[in-house]
């Protein structure tokens, strides 16, 4: 599913206070969002496939030059995240269903930009009947990538991609850089998209490898 647009008014605050979850992890993290999916409203998001017409996105980010050589990757099991890993890289490329998106089912709701911006300020809650809460998200997806961050530093790995999901590495930046839920960041994300997160630090923000690759 694609994220929302346009401000939302209305909704609490966050309900955790912000930290760090990367404390002493020294490989830098590069958190890749999946291209656009082929959308069948009758059948769960976590089935769906890449949409074949639009792959030259993910062309255009592999063209970028963003990405690192000689990473560690990992993928999301989802198959669109699968798909967008192996359009980015020759390299091999483990995968993990912990680092799956949030738990959706199949069917289609007007309001979905308001319920993704509920479960990731009101983490506790279910935003919508049958989907995962935003706590439940973070938790398994934060546990996730940290499990990767030391696999990679242990095997000299000086980076480390994983391909994965919007809603997902939202919660997860927001654990990493100890800072609240960007709402406005998950707003704007393409498909694909990517950041880094080093030091517990953002340092190339969502987009930015669109507008000055390499250097950003």
């Amino acid at each position: 599913m694609s994220a929302g647009t346009g401000p939302v008014a209305d909704l609490p605050g966050p309900t955790t206070e912000p930290r760090r979850a990367d404390e002493g992890r020294h490989v830098t993290l590069h958190l890749v969002r999946h291209g656009a999916p082929l959308v069948d409203p009758a059948q769960a998001p976590s089935s769906w496939s890449l949409d074949p017409s639009k792959v030259d996105a993910v062309h255009a980010l592999r063209d970028a030059g963003v990405l690192p050589p000689g990473a560690r990757w990992v993928s999301s099991a989802e198959p669109k995240a699968r798909e967008t890993a192996a359009l980015l890289t020759d390299e091999p490329v483990g995968t993990d269903a912990d680092l799956r998106e949030q738990a959706r089912p199949a069917g289609w709701l007007d309001d979905y930009a308001v319920r993704i911006h509920r479960s990731l300020v009101a983490l506790e809650h279910p935003s919508a009947p049958g989907w995962e809460t935003g706590e439940s998200t973070r938790e398994r997806v934060v546990t996730a990538a940290l499990t990767h961050l030391d696999a990679a530093g242990a095997d000299g790995h000086r980076d480390l991609v994983l391909v994965g999901h919007g809603t997902a590495w939202t919660l997860l930046v927001a654990a990493l850089t100890g800072r609240p839920v960007d709402l406005y960041a998950w707003e704007r994300l393409t498909l694909p998209d990517v950041c880094v997160v080093a030091g517990g630090e953002l340092v190339r923000r969502w987009g930015a490898w669109r507008a000055q690759p390499r250097d950003v």
